[in-house]
């Protein structure tokens, strides 16, 4: 029996999925490590921690199969993570991370060098999120640090670098850099021109499912693995969490909750244009696309809530009562900014609302309202591709919204579409192991690999009664944005540094 093992890079933790031919996970392996916060908005890790942790997953899942069962290995990772290596390979400083919002300068400063031209060359916006930005940042703020790095990686790709010693990015990662011309896969001479960096800071491109190289010695023996292991290049963990869901046509939408929300939408053509209103990036699907946009604090949201007010609770207790309550949560709204917002709102400075609290909430309002409002912040990225007249008709969800009925029909009722969850859902981990599958030659084509790998599970359509209520309340929603954008600018000066 052959098996692949598809990594996923988190932003908490590793997850590693030991998966047979038939698509069946066997085993997975956990590792977590720190985050560091040293200021509001800073959000870093260290590289060798996740090296560290990969390898005593691989190892966990290589003793309990065997390192010759393992014929490949591939990646799925947090994207837009900052790494600088010098000329040695090694880390000139912590990798800044895609939650970071330290660099709203730079982004204004990327604007005023490049215009409208921005848009044109990487279909995105610049944003704290993305990678450029935290290279600009460094640069000005820690000159030596950036006058030791001769390159740059994302996290996945250098943990992948580390067990190879061979650097690639593929091209769904390097999409969320805002250095890739994304619909000629290609790095941008126009904006690496505009920022004084020279080409060979960026790693050269291949395809998600290309061999990168086979694993060296030393990473063999830390990992358990053999050194004929095929190593993968692997995806974003969006691009991954699609493959892993299926959503490799037209016609089918993911909705993913984990720390971040995404709301996806797989793409064939690359002329499409949202005017930057949601992302567009390349897909770990060969010459494919897609349309996403994100909330950043979705399942943060929930997760803060219950560390803050049901601590000593578990979920399941905390939500009891959500499902007794009708559309609405009693007339509370909550708008789910606690670390700023991405989609549709490019705010670093906005922050989370209660709004209508009343005496006769209770606690299960409250947290209602909080699952209502990060879906109706989800909505508003699936409103987006409706506008610009994409059909959202089907939606697979995965993720912790995935894992309660009670929202899972919420979300339904909220979309307005049929909400599909999944039978054996990994997410990003399954889609990173059928990468490898691909690469290994499992399967002739990603599609194929899913038909086996890909098993759906319950279907839930929308209330009538309660769409018509949530179109009202998500209307509502929407206004309260721009009711405390204000406010919360007034605000910030008063926040814990």
């Amino acid at each position: 029996m052959g098996y692949v093992i598809g990594i996923d890079l988190g932003t908490s933790a590793v997850k590693a999925l030991l998966v047979d031919r038939e698509g069946k996970v066997v085993g997975e392996s956990t590792r977590s490590y720190p985050l560091f916060h040293e200021r509001t908005g800073w959000s870093e890790q260290r590289p060798e921690d996740w090296v560290d942790a990969t390898c005593e997953a691989l190892r966990e899942l290589a003793d309990a199969a065997g390192a010759s069962s393992i014929e490949g290995i591939s990646f799925s990772g947090q994207m837009h993570g900052l790494v600088l290596l010098d000329g040695a390979g090694k880390p000139v400083r912590n990798a800044i991370l895609w939650n970071d919002t330290r660099t709203t300068a730079q982004c204004r400063e990327i604007e005023g060098a490049l215009g409208d031209k921005l848009l044109g060359l990487t279909r995105n916006p610049a944003l704290e999120g993305f990678t450029l930005p935290k290279i600009l940042w460094v640069k000005q703020h820690e000159p030596e640090a950036f006058a030791a790095a001769e390159s740059f990686l994302l996290p996945k790709d250098y943990v992948r670098f580390r067990l190879t010693g061979k650097r690639h990015m593929d091209y769904s990662d390097a999409a969320g850099t805002l250095m890739l011309e994304v619909a000629e896969k290609r790095w941008s001479d126009e904006v690496l021109e505009a920022f004084g960096l020279p080409a060979s800071f960026c790693p050269p491109l291949v395809e998600s499912h290309a061999q990168t190289g086979t694993l060296l010695p030393e990473a063999a023996e830390r990992s358990g693995l053999s050194v004929s292991t095929k190593v993968f290049a692997g995806g974003a963990d969006n691009a991954c969490g699609a493959i892993g869901s299926g959503i490799l046509t037209e016609g089918l939408t993911l909705c993913s909750i984990g720390t971040s929300g995404v709301i996806l939408s797989y793409e064939d053509d690359k002329s499409k244009d949202f005017a930057g209103k949601v992302h567009f990036f390349n897909h770990g699907k060969e010459d494919s696309f897609y349309a996403m946009g994100v909330t950043l604090a979705a399942g943060y949201s929930l997760s803060w809530f219950k560390k803050t007010f049901a601590p000593g609770e578990s979920y399941d207790e905390l939500l009891a009562e959500v499902g007794e309550l009708p559309p609405g949560a009693g007339g509370l709204l909550f708008t789910p900014y606690l670390v700023g917002e991405r989609t549709p709102h490019a705010d670093s400075t906005i922050r989370a609302s209660f709004v209508g609290i009343d005496g006769s909430h209770e606690r299960k309002h409250f947290a209602r309202a909080v699952m209502e409002g990060i879906t109706f912040s989800l909505n508003e990225s699936v409103d987006l591709f409706r506008g610009a007249g994409k059909k959202v008709e089907r939606i697979v969800s995965i993720g912790g919204g995935a894992q309660n009925p009670v929202w899972l029909q919420m979300q339904a009722d909220i979309f307005g579409a049929t909400v599909v969850s999944l039978e054996n859902e990994q997410g990003p981990g399954l889609g990173a192991a059928m990468l490898a599958a691909l690469g290994c030659g499992w399967y002739d084509s990603l599609e194929a690999c899913a038909s086996e790998f890909v098993k759906y599970a319950s279907e839930y359509t929308p209330n009538q009664e309660a769409s018509a209520a949530y179109e009202g309340l998500f209307r509502a929603y929407q206004q309260v944005y721009a009711s405390t954008r204000g406010i919360n600018e007034a605000l910030a000066p008063y926040r814990v540094q």
